[in-house]
């Protein structure tokens, strides 16, 4: 099996690359940052391949895709991981720029990448996508706005893939986490701030990487009548609010 993970320079995609070179399958693992990538290709071995690639533009993607040698082109398994967050100021205060590199990249790298490797998998009559959702898709909370929209958009992309894929033998799965530590997406949501972004998990025992990689890995080896339409994990740590309410003072 091929899999292609986008976003595979650390965290989710490149724990999933270890998870899948450790089962035996041959593992794209495609990025911005080469040097992290060809690292984590020596570390895996002759089954992991390296390529630079920004789902953000979709010249960067027709390129990785064409560069692939014969033998890594038919991808049976595409894993949209690239994402961030970026900020947690409410939507008058935050940058217009930081919505707009999110939803570059977690929205138009999302589509356009699936775009380009779908119809193979529909002529072939099998293949598997899976998308990094978030459970900022379904539940609202300060300073979420554009993220939490885009990975409601992820979700119902993912759905209506379902929806459009009916019978084609291809799946499409949206997974969906919630608090997950030991990854770099506070660091980058909060811009390098690093004691914030370990604030964020100070008490907590959240999710890990691994945990996200496991989860994507049973999906994949599913027997291939079986769709799994979306997963939501979180910690046992996280729940869930009460409606925020704004009380008028006297």
């Amino acid at each position: 099996m091929i899999v292609f993970i986008t976003g595979a320079s650390a965290g989710f995609g490149a724990e999933m690359a270890r998870t899948f070179v450790k089962g035996g399958h041959q593992v794209v693992l495609a990025a911005r940052r080469m040097d992290r990538l060809q690292a984590l290709a020596a570390e895996l071995g002759d089954n992991a391949l390296a390529i630079e690639m920004d789902v953000a533009d979709k010249k960067s993607i027709d390129e990785a895709l064409s560069m692939l040698p014969q033998s890594w082109r038919q991808i049976d398994v595409l894993i949209n991981n690239a994402g961030l967050a970026l900020n947690t100021l409410p939507a008058h205060e935050v940058p217009l720029e930081d919505w707009e590199t999110m939803i570059a990249t977690n929205c138009k790298g999302l589509v356009t990448m699936t775009r380009a490797v779908l119809p193979a998998m529909v002529e072939r009559g099998s293949g598997l996508i899976i998308n990094l959702g978030s459970v900022a898709g379904h539940y609202p909370y300060p300073g979420g706005n554009v993220y939490g929209a885009t990975k409601a958009f992820v979700e119902q992309f993912t759905l209506n893939l379902r929806a459009d894929l009916a019978g084609t033998g291809v799946r499409a799965t949206n997974l969906a986490p919630g608090l997950c530590g030991g990854t770099e997406f506070s660091n980058v949501r909060l811009k390098g701030d690093d004691a914030g972004a370990a604030k964020v998990y100070e008490g907590t025992t959240p999710l890990t990487a691994q945990d996200i990689a496991a989860t994507a890995y049973w999906i994949a080896s599913l027997p291939p009548h079986i769709n799994i339409n979306s997963i939501e994990m979180m910690p046992t740590c996280q729940g869930f609010a009460p409606f925020n309410i704004k009380r008028a003072t006297a």
